[in-house]
């Protein structure tokens, strides 16, 4: 019973050693990030769409940067740039994904809803079921380029983390 043991044990190490037996790495998943969309209706009277706009746009770019250095995506561009998610154009925009080699679509947007409040809502497509994966409604504090940077990463990570890796994509 001992000696029997021992083989099965040695038997485990020699697999183990060699790589045989071992999980293939799942290749990472190639999506493509829509540029979120932002709405202020917080009703400040200081007209601040300028700031908005640069700090969206360092959003996203800090959002793409962030997706593309974990080992579960792969960051693909599309044709149009900037490229924003509309009703009306989103069925153009989901073929342009797939036609740039995207299995997933990274849509969402942030709205203003006072001085203090911000929402961040992200959705992640697979575009082969056209169904959510993974969809999020995230608040942030503040308004300045700071929270927005805090908000951006804080996104990044959860997108991440929370992919349901190794269903298929």
């Amino acid at each position: 019973m001992r000696l029997l043991s021992l083989a099965f044990l040695a038997t485990g190490l020699v697999l183990s050693l060699t790589g045989m037996g071992a999980a293939e790495p799942v290749p990472p998943a190639a999506v493509a990030i829509m540029d979120f969309q932002y709405l202020d209706t917080s009703g400040e009277v200081r007209d601040q769409t300028a700031d908005h706009q640069a700090r969206l746009k360092r959003f996203m770019s800090g959002l793409r940067q962030e997706v593309a250095a974990s080992d579960q995506f792969r960051v693909v561009a599309l044709a149009c740039q900037p490229c924003a998610l509309t009703d009306a154009n989103a069925p153009e925009l989901t073929e342009a994904a797939r036609q740039a080699g995207a299995d997933l679509l990274l849509v969402g947007g942030i709205q203003k809803m006072s001085t203090l409040v911000q929402w961040a809502k992200v959705a992640l497509i697979d575009l082969k079921t056209d169904k959510k994966v993974l969809e999020r409604l995230y608040t942030f504090r503040g308004d300045s380029d700071e929270a927005w940077r805090n908000a951006e990463g804080f996104i990044a990570g959860q997108i991440v983390s929370l992919y349901p890796r190794g269903d298929g994509n």
